[in-house]
Protein backbone atom coordinates (compact mmCIF):
# COMPACT_ATOMS: atom_id res chain seq x y z
CA UNK A 1 0.00 0.00 0.00
CA UNK A 2 1.46 3.36 -1.04
CA UNK A 3 2.29 5.77 1.78
CA UNK A 4 2.03 9.57 1.49
CA UNK A 5 5.78 9.55 2.16
CA UNK A 6 6.61 7.39 -0.85
CA UNK A 7 8.16 9.27 -3.79
CA UNK A 8 5.87 10.09 -6.70
CA UNK A 9 6.62 8.78 -10.17
CA UNK A 10 8.48 12.01 -11.02
CA UNK A 11 10.63 11.82 -7.86
CA UNK A 12 13.53 9.79 -6.50
CA UNK A 13 14.33 8.66 -2.97
CA UNK A 14 18.01 9.27 -2.21
CA UNK A 15 20.20 8.73 0.84
CA UNK A 16 23.08 10.97 2.00
CA UNK A 17 24.86 10.50 5.30
CA UNK A 18 22.12 9.19 7.58
CA UNK A 19 19.09 10.89 6.01
CA UNK A 20 16.62 10.08 3.23
CA UNK A 21 15.67 12.78 0.74
CA UNK A 22 12.89 12.80 -1.84
CA UNK A 23 13.83 14.88 -4.88
CA UNK A 24 12.47 15.74 -8.29
CA UNK A 25 13.87 13.64 -11.14
CA UNK A 26 13.98 16.57 -13.56
CA UNK A 27 13.70 19.68 -11.35
CA UNK A 28 15.90 21.04 -8.57
CA UNK A 29 18.22 18.52 -6.90
CA UNK A 30 20.66 19.33 -4.11
CA UNK A 31 24.38 19.30 -4.85
CA UNK A 32 27.57 18.90 -2.85
CA UNK A 33 27.36 22.62 -1.92
CA UNK A 34 24.61 21.80 0.59
CA UNK A 35 26.59 19.04 2.29
CA UNK A 36 29.70 21.21 2.56
CA UNK A 37 27.78 24.12 4.09
CA UNK A 38 26.16 21.89 6.73
CA UNK A 39 29.59 20.62 7.75
CA UNK A 40 30.95 24.19 7.90
CA UNK A 41 28.28 25.33 10.38
CA UNK A 42 29.95 25.10 13.79
CA UNK A 43 29.42 27.26 16.87
CA UNK A 44 28.60 26.81 20.55
CA UNK A 45 25.19 28.47 20.45
CA UNK A 46 23.09 26.94 17.69
CA UNK A 47 19.72 26.53 19.36
CA UNK A 48 17.37 28.52 17.11
CA UNK A 49 18.18 28.77 13.42
CA UNK A 50 16.60 29.77 10.13
CA UNK A 51 17.49 28.68 6.60
CA UNK A 52 16.86 31.09 3.74
CA UNK A 53 15.98 28.98 0.71
CA UNK A 54 15.77 25.37 1.88
CA UNK A 55 14.97 23.57 -1.38
CA UNK A 56 14.32 19.94 -0.46
CA UNK A 57 15.29 20.63 3.15
CA UNK A 58 18.60 18.76 3.02
CA UNK A 59 20.75 21.23 5.03
CA UNK A 60 18.16 21.79 7.77
CA UNK A 61 17.55 18.05 8.05
CA UNK A 62 21.24 17.22 8.37
CA UNK A 63 21.69 19.99 10.94
CA UNK A 64 18.68 18.89 12.97
CA UNK A 65 20.08 15.35 13.05
CA UNK A 66 23.43 16.66 14.30
CA UNK A 67 22.13 19.38 16.64
CA UNK A 68 19.62 17.34 18.61
CA UNK A 69 18.05 20.27 20.48
CA UNK A 70 18.03 22.80 17.65
CA UNK A 71 14.80 24.44 16.52
CA UNK A 72 15.02 25.27 12.81
CA UNK A 73 12.75 27.28 10.53
CA UNK A 74 13.31 26.52 6.84
CA UNK A 75 11.97 29.01 4.27
CA UNK A 76 11.26 28.14 0.63
CA UNK A 77 9.40 30.33 -1.87
CA UNK A 78 8.54 27.50 -4.30
CA UNK A 79 5.54 25.63 -2.90
CA UNK A 80 6.31 22.28 -4.64
CA UNK A 81 9.80 22.33 -3.09
CA UNK A 82 8.40 23.39 0.29
CA UNK A 83 5.94 20.51 0.22
CA UNK A 84 8.76 18.11 -0.67
CA UNK A 85 10.79 19.51 2.24
CA UNK A 86 7.83 18.85 4.57
CA UNK A 87 7.69 15.23 3.40
CA UNK A 88 11.42 14.92 3.96
CA UNK A 89 11.24 16.23 7.53
CA UNK A 90 8.51 13.71 8.28
CA UNK A 91 10.41 10.95 6.50
CA UNK A 92 13.37 11.60 8.82
CA UNK A 93 11.24 11.96 12.00
CA UNK A 94 12.05 15.66 12.36
CA UNK A 95 8.62 17.30 12.18
CA UNK A 96 9.04 18.56 15.75
CA UNK A 97 12.49 20.03 15.01
CA UNK A 98 11.95 21.77 11.65
CA UNK A 99 9.18 24.13 10.58
CA UNK A 100 8.87 24.60 6.80
CA UNK A 101 7.53 27.97 5.67
CA UNK A 102 6.46 28.46 2.05
CA UNK A 103 6.92 32.19 1.56
CA UNK A 104 9.07 34.90 0.02
CA UNK A 105 12.02 35.51 2.33
CA UNK A 106 11.67 39.25 1.65
CA UNK A 107 8.44 39.03 3.68
CA UNK A 108 10.12 37.55 6.75
CA UNK A 109 10.54 40.98 8.33
CA UNK A 110 6.75 41.05 8.62
CA UNK A 111 6.61 37.49 9.96
CA UNK A 112 9.31 37.63 12.66
CA UNK A 113 10.57 40.28 15.09
CA UNK A 114 14.13 41.48 14.65
CA UNK A 115 17.07 39.79 16.39
CA UNK A 116 15.29 36.49 17.00
CA UNK A 117 17.66 33.80 15.74
CA UNK A 118 20.95 32.33 16.96
CA UNK A 119 22.09 31.45 13.45
CA UNK A 120 21.03 32.03 9.86
CA UNK A 121 22.27 29.97 6.92
CA UNK A 122 21.80 29.90 3.17
CA UNK A 123 22.93 28.23 -0.05
CA UNK A 124 21.40 30.88 -2.33
CA UNK A 125 21.24 31.36 -6.09
CA UNK A 126 24.50 32.91 -7.22
CA UNK A 127 23.88 34.10 -10.75
CA UNK A 128 22.29 37.42 -11.61
CA UNK A 129 19.40 37.33 -14.10
CA UNK A 130 20.47 37.11 -17.75
CA UNK A 131 23.93 35.77 -16.82
CA UNK A 132 25.11 32.23 -17.45
CA UNK A 133 22.97 29.51 -18.95
CA UNK A 134 19.39 29.68 -17.65
CA UNK A 135 17.76 26.31 -17.02
CA UNK A 136 14.47 25.72 -18.83
CA UNK A 137 13.17 24.04 -15.66
CA UNK A 138 11.61 26.66 -13.37
CA UNK A 139 12.68 24.96 -10.11
CA UNK A 140 16.31 24.83 -11.21
CA UNK A 141 16.28 28.34 -12.69
CA UNK A 142 14.97 29.94 -9.48
CA UNK A 143 17.43 27.94 -7.38
CA UNK A 144 20.44 29.07 -9.45
CA UNK A 145 19.55 32.59 -10.63
CA UNK A 146 18.42 35.64 -8.66
CA UNK A 147 14.89 35.55 -10.02
CA UNK A 148 12.96 35.71 -6.73
CA UNK A 149 15.66 37.11 -4.40
CA UNK A 150 18.71 39.31 -4.85
CA UNK A 151 21.93 39.10 -2.86
CA UNK A 152 21.31 42.49 -1.16
CA UNK A 153 17.81 41.35 -0.10
CA UNK A 154 19.20 38.07 1.25
CA UNK A 155 21.91 39.77 3.33
CA UNK A 156 19.51 42.42 4.63
CA UNK A 157 17.04 39.75 5.71
CA UNK A 158 19.73 37.68 7.42
CA UNK A 159 20.98 40.71 9.34
CA UNK A 160 17.46 41.59 10.47
CA UNK A 161 16.74 38.08 11.77
CA UNK A 162 20.05 37.50 13.54
CA UNK A 163 20.73 38.29 17.19
CA UNK A 164 23.71 40.50 18.04
CA UNK A 165 27.00 38.57 18.12
CA UNK A 166 25.45 35.52 16.47
CA UNK A 167 26.40 33.87 13.19
CA UNK A 168 25.43 33.85 9.53
CA UNK A 169 26.69 31.01 7.32
CA UNK A 170 26.69 30.95 3.55
CA UNK A 171 28.24 29.14 0.58
CA UNK A 172 28.74 31.16 -2.59
CA UNK A 173 30.81 31.48 -5.70
CA UNK A 174 34.16 33.34 -5.52
CA UNK A 175 33.55 35.53 -8.57
CA UNK A 176 31.08 37.56 -6.45
CA UNK A 177 33.08 37.44 -3.21
CA UNK A 178 34.06 41.12 -3.23
CA UNK A 179 30.40 42.10 -3.66
CA UNK A 180 29.36 39.66 -0.93
CA UNK A 181 31.84 40.99 1.63
CA UNK A 182 30.85 44.58 0.87
CA UNK A 183 27.17 43.77 1.42
CA UNK A 184 27.85 41.81 4.60
CA UNK A 185 29.82 44.63 6.17
CA UNK A 186 27.24 47.21 5.14
CA UNK A 187 24.69 45.18 7.13
CA UNK A 188 27.03 44.86 10.16
CA UNK A 189 27.70 41.19 9.40
CA UNK A 190 31.46 41.04 9.86
CA UNK A 191 33.19 38.17 8.00
CA UNK A 192 35.08 36.04 10.55
CA UNK A 193 35.93 32.77 8.86
CA UNK A 194 36.27 31.78 5.24
CA UNK A 195 37.17 28.59 3.43
CA UNK A 196 37.71 28.13 -0.30
CA UNK A 197 36.63 24.90 -2.01
CA UNK A 198 38.61 23.58 -4.98
CA UNK A 199 37.88 20.62 -7.21
CA UNK A 200 41.60 19.75 -7.26
CA UNK A 201 44.85 21.24 -5.95
CA UNK A 202 45.87 22.66 -9.31
CA UNK A 203 42.53 24.37 -9.97
CA UNK A 204 41.03 27.69 -8.93
CA UNK A 205 38.40 27.84 -6.19
CA UNK A 206 34.89 26.87 -7.25
CA UNK A 207 33.10 27.83 -4.01
CA UNK A 208 33.70 29.80 -0.86
CA UNK A 209 32.12 29.22 2.55
CA UNK A 210 31.86 32.19 4.85
CA UNK A 211 30.89 32.74 8.49
CA UNK A 212 29.96 36.26 9.56
CA UNK A 213 29.13 37.61 13.02
CA UNK A 214 26.57 40.35 13.57
CA UNK A 215 28.32 43.28 15.19
CA UNK A 216 31.65 41.45 15.38
CA UNK A 217 35.09 43.02 15.38
CA UNK A 218 37.28 43.38 12.31
CA UNK A 219 39.38 40.26 11.91
CA UNK A 220 39.17 37.36 9.48
CA UNK A 221 40.49 33.79 9.61
CA UNK A 222 41.10 31.90 6.35
CA UNK A 223 40.82 28.14 6.88
CA UNK A 224 42.99 25.75 4.85
CA UNK A 225 41.49 25.07 1.41
CA UNK A 226 39.21 22.09 0.90
CA UNK A 227 40.10 19.90 -2.08
CA UNK A 228 37.34 17.58 -3.27
CA UNK A 229 39.10 15.24 -5.69
CA UNK A 230 42.41 13.45 -6.00
CA UNK A 231 43.46 11.84 -9.28
CA UNK A 232 40.52 11.21 -11.55
CA UNK A 233 37.20 11.58 -9.78
CA UNK A 234 38.10 9.92 -6.47
CA UNK A 235 37.20 12.02 -3.44
CA UNK A 236 39.98 13.15 -1.12
CA UNK A 237 39.99 11.71 2.40
CA UNK A 238 38.56 14.93 3.85
CA UNK A 239 35.77 15.03 1.25
CA UNK A 240 34.94 11.39 2.02
CA UNK A 241 34.81 12.20 5.72
CA UNK A 242 32.41 15.10 5.11
CA UNK A 243 30.20 13.11 2.76
CA UNK A 244 30.47 9.94 4.86
CA UNK A 245 31.17 7.87 1.72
Amino acid sequence: MKSHLDPNKDETLDTIKDVKIIQSKEGYRFSIDAILLEDFITAKRLEKGIELGTGSGIISILLAKRLKNAEITAVEIQEPLAERARKNTELNDLKDNINILSMDMKELKKEFPANGFDFVFSNPPFRKPKTGRMSTDEERAIARHEIEISLPDLISTAAYLLKHNRRFYMIYHPFRLAELISLLRASRLEPKRMRFVHSRQSEEAKMVMIEAVKGGGIWLKIDPPLYLYEKGNDYTREARDILKT
